[in-house]
């Protein structure tokens, strides 16, 4: 194992940290955020359900609306912001703090504290404080965006359209969809950058009075914190990013190839349901289960399962599969159901618990105002339609679903900036040179596994952990001993992974899920929090887009 000593610092010096800004090592690095030290008052969480037996605390942090260079050039830069804070404390004497975001964009994260501290071993809850926050413009921190809780009404049109009028209306959609958001959101629409919330992350870390942060984060989680690690890396003491957003690709493109991912993914379960045939009867071959889903997509465009379920809202739930094994038994079960025996319960059900609804709109608002603004989108909807028609031609499942999800980005109010990207400071910012650990599962059909080794070389002090076979998007803290020992030992110690060519080291998957033949048995407990974010499980520690 690679290791380092975990440096120490006085309580004097930390405090000193807190009213000056220390020395930084590049240019491109922000200074040290001033916050007052008495800004953080906890107390218990009225509104957030209890996990467990974890103490899970509240608090708010009030900041500037605009932040970095827009400080002082937009619109609401008098304006400020409250942040919805949680925190699980330490069993013990608190000896760290750990950050967790649990990506989206969009996704509130306050629950993800008591989730974190729930799965973390015995000596890490003992010795870490875990502060998880709503991000600016989502759940509870106030302001919040808003768009249009109608949106998500079924059945919704469909998202592949079958001629120049469908498409149109979907550009129309898109379009409606955008001017909502920029009618019901307010200044701080402008303020929504990954950037922003990095300096909020660094507020927060002020507030809570502790001179280096320890950081998690999932999907989006990972480029969060990866311009974190660039922006503040004096202010960085553990950095775990795990199912990596690649920072080579801005947003639209990065769409596109998870596109691509999310339909490799797909065949993935088709063959796992092919191989069960016996429980689902939807074909003995991966190609034969695709071909069903793919007939049921289509006829649910004129019939609608339950008169809501058309095939949209099919998309809308189907993509777990995508995003962790352990739903593929109940999607499977629900498709079954549909397909042979005309049952469209466990469809509706499926729609239920991972559909989107009105409750949905301030995920997508929040969602769309991070990545319409975080670089530059088309604007042109021919380059939208060929693109797009391309990654259908290979790899239907959901190319034209994302589309129509980021489409409003095509038409967005609030201005966009240049994508921020890490590298050695030549045309970029200059990436944290500090120690890391990346972990990633090759089946991840949100995040495809090409982006951790890319974030791998960009961050020169990262080792990489890789877990060979899995399913799941989003892995450390999820029951692979493997992987969590590696996560342990680098929290705790310092010591990473030894070195080695590709990934430093590679953990074997668990098996695949078992048949679920039961069709009335209820769906696992997992909610998509946007495309880059994770699925909350009661049995999984980690929540995601």
């Amino acid at each position: 194992m690679r290791a380092r000593t975990w440096a120490t610092a006085s309580t004097g010096a930390i405090l000193a940290s807190l009213v000056a800004a220390l020395p930084v090592q590049a240019a491109e690095a922000a200074p040290a955020t001033r916050v007052d030290l008495r800004a953080l008052d906890w107390s218990s969480c009225e509104d957030l359900a209890p996990v467990g037996e974890e103490t899970l605390e509240c608090a708010t942090l009030t900041v500037p609306m605009a932040r970095g260079d827009h400080a002082a050039s937009t619109e609401g830069h008098d304006a400020t912001v409250d942040l919805a804070l949680s925190r699980v404390p330490a069993t013990g004497t608190a000896e760290h703090t750990l950050l967790v975001n649990p990506g989206g964009p969009g996704s509130p994260g306050r629950m993800w504290a008591a989730h974190t501290h729930q799965r973390m071993s015995e000596e890490l809850r003992e010795v870490y404080d875990v502060v998880s926050f709503d991000p600016r413009g989502v759940g509870a921190s106030t302001p919040a965006v808003a768009c249009d809780p109608d949106h998500f009404t079924p059945a919704r049109p469909d998202t592949v359209p079958d001629g120049p009028a469908e498409e149109a209306a979907l550009r129309e959609r898109a379009e409606a969809h955008a001017q909502a958001c920029a009618d019901n959101s307010g200044p701080i629409l402008e303020h929504m950058r990954t950037e922003d919330t990095a300096h909020d992350m660094d507020a927060i870390r002020a507030a809570l009075g502790v001179e280096r942060i320890d950081y998690l984060g999932y999907s989006y989680g990972t480029y969060l914190g990866t311009v974190y690690s660039a922006l503040y890396p004096e202010r960085v003491r553990a950095l775990v990013l795990d199912s990596v957003v690649n920072p080579d690709n801005p947003w639209y493109e990065s769409n596109h190839v998870q596109s691509r991912a999310l339909d490799r993914a797909a065949g993935a379960f088709f063959s796992w349901v092919a191989d069960h045939d016996d429980a689902y009867g939807l074909g003995d071959t991966g190609e034969e289960v695709a071909d069903a889903y793919y007939a049921l997509r289509e006829r649910l465009g004129s019939e609608p399962a339950a008169g809501t379920v058309g095939p949209t809202e099919l998309e809308g739930a189907a993509i777990v599969v995508a995003y962790s094994g352990r739903t593929w038994p109940a999607v499977a079960s629900a498709l079954s159901a549909q397909v042979n025996d005309d049952d469209s319960a466990p469809l509706v059900g499926l729609h239920e618990a991972y559909g989107d609804n009105a409750d949905s709109d301030n995920g997508y608002a929040g969602y769309l105002a991070v990545q319409c603004t975080d670089a530059h989108w088309p604007r042109d909807w021919e380059t939208w339609r060929s693109d797009t028609a391309a990654v259908h031609e290979d790899a239907p499942f959901m190319a034209w679903h994302n589309t129509s999800y980021n489409a409003p980005c095509a038409t967005w109010s609030a201005p966009s900036g240049d994508w921020f990207r890490v590298d050695d400071g030549s045309y970029g910012h200059p990436a944290y040179t500090g120690e890391a650990l990346i972990v990633h599962a090759t089946g991840d059909g949100a995040t495809p596994v090409e982006g951790a080794h890319s974030l791998h070389r960009r961050l020169t002090g990262s080792a990489l952990v890789i877990e060979d076979g899995g399913l799941t998007h989003g892995v450390a803290l999820t029951g692979n001993a493997c992987v969590d020992e590696a996560v342990s030992a680098y929290l705790l110690d310092g010591e990473l992974p030894e070195a080695a060519p590709g990934a430093d080291l590679t953990c074997e998957a668990g098996p695949p899920p078992q048949p679920r033949t039961a069709q009335s048995e209820p769906a696992p407990d997992v909610q998509r929090f946007g495309p880059f974010g994770l699925d909350r499980a009661s049995d999984s520690p980690h929540m995601v887009e």
